[in-house]
């Protein structure tokens, strides 16, 4: 897939209601489970309920051995309606 298609793609998802989402994941290793180790992930998925995160994590659960300690999510809407005020005023610098 070309990179215009990636970004026409992603460009849809978030007219859709998509926003960016980062869960920071905390998880224990598996050899050494006093230890933890950090993990970023970040996509493109639906407030509040998360599902692309949830698919995530229940992969994780299921196919990996690093127990989840901490999952913590940060979202933002990029597309947002159009902050507008007034101009005060115009300098022309010449």
């Amino acid at each position: 897939m070309a990179s215009s298609d990636f970004a026409k793609s992603d460009f849809a998802r978030q007219m859709a209601g998509y926003g960016l989402v980062t869960a920071h994941i905390l998880y224990r290793m598996p050899d050494h489970p006093s230890f933890l180790q950090t993990y970023i992930w970040q996509d493109y998925d639906l407030s509040p309920r998360f599902p692309e995160l949830k698919r995530f994590l229940e992969f994780w659960q299921r196919e990996l051995d690093g127990p989840l300690h901490e999952v913590r999510v940060v979202h933002n809407r990029l597309i947002k309606p159009a902050e507008l005020r007034t101009v005060g005023g115009v300098f022309n610098l010449h």
